[in-house]
């Protein structure tokens, strides 16, 4: 009796033991299928995006969960993302990121990969073509330096202007050593846009802000930025804090690959009418 009690005993423990690798194998299987839950921080026609990716079949495809978060503030969704209150965010240049790890040292974010050119444009309500632009006339430039720095790149590459060797992301108008028309620049909020055409003879318009105001860069403009050597530290980028694990970055990086997807790609292009020029270069292409 006591031999078959044992046996029963033994037989018993490893039934449990099997049903407990089960289980434990059912749960990893759980845990490492669940979708990849990531927060995406964005604003202006970059939320509308990303509302977009959020609820596509392509989001499923590579088993992401995508929540979309807008804040309207450049440098409170950076701050956000620095303090992982968002896990990525999808809003800015490589050029406006490094203006910001200049400013934030201690709360750097880090770039995951490139997305699309915004071309920003020269606009003008008064004159037609850039010739028409006249000697001592008022541009309206951004007030903040990665804009700033990037409009004036701009109106060099337009041939309105010289800036001094070594021109980067930092630059500001006392870089500019040639001015033969003489132009005026007039510091304005970057959301002013359209706004302020009928008071200035021209300005410097973001692509963000241009589409708000009913403008297609490519069609209203009177100059426009290409992919160039010039403009490649303007690109857009996803971004997110430098101290996140490797772990995180291999997870968020999916977004990158998600957004270049060639189903997203019709949507952002037949949506926006062509503003937004896919670019899918490595990070080293932006430094």
């Amino acid at each position: 009796m006591k031999i078959k009690n044992w046996l029963i005993l033994i037989s018993s423990l490893v039934v449990l033991g099997g049903i407990a690798v089960g289980l434990h194998t059912y749960n990893t299987y759980k845990i490492s299928h669940a979708p990849e839950q990531i927060t995406v921080g964005s604003m202006g026609s970059d939320y509308q995006v990303w509302q977009h990716i959020a609820k596509s079949k392509e989001a499923r495809k590579l088993n992401l969960k995508i929540t979309v978060k807008q804040i309207n503030d450049g440098v409170q969704l950076n701050n956000a993302t620095a303090e992982h209150n968002v896990n990525v965010n999808a809003f800015q240049s490589y050029s406006y990121l490094k203006s910001y790890n200049h400013e934030n040292p201690k709360h750097k974010l880090m770039n995951l990969g490139t997305t699309y050119l915004e071309p920003m444009g020269i606009y003008s309500d008064k004159y037609q073509k850039l010739k028409d632009i006249p000697a001592g006339a008022t541009i309206a430039i951004a007030d903040n330096p990665a804009n700033t720095s990037r409009g004036l790149l701009l109106l060099q590459d337009a041939g309105l202007i010289k800036l001094k060797a070594g021109f980067d992301a930092l630059g500001n108008t006392d870089d500019v050593v040639s001015n033969p028309r003489n132009l005026k620049f007039k510091k304005i909020d970057d959301t002013t846009g359209p706004r302020i055409l009928n008071s200035v003879d021209a300005a410097l318009i973001s692509n963000t802000v241009a589409l708000e105001g009913k403008l297609n860069v490519m069609k209203d403009s009177l100059y426009h930025e290409k992919i160039n050597q010039s403009t490649r530290q303007n690109i857009n980028i996803l971004a997110a804090a430098a101290d996140i694990s490797d772990r995180n970055k291999k997870d968020y990086q999916k977004l990158v690959t998600l957004y270049h997807d060639p189903a997203i790609q019709k949507y952002i292009k037949d949506t926006y009418d062509g503003t937004k020029i896919e670019v899918k270069k490595p990070v080293s292409y932006l430094k």
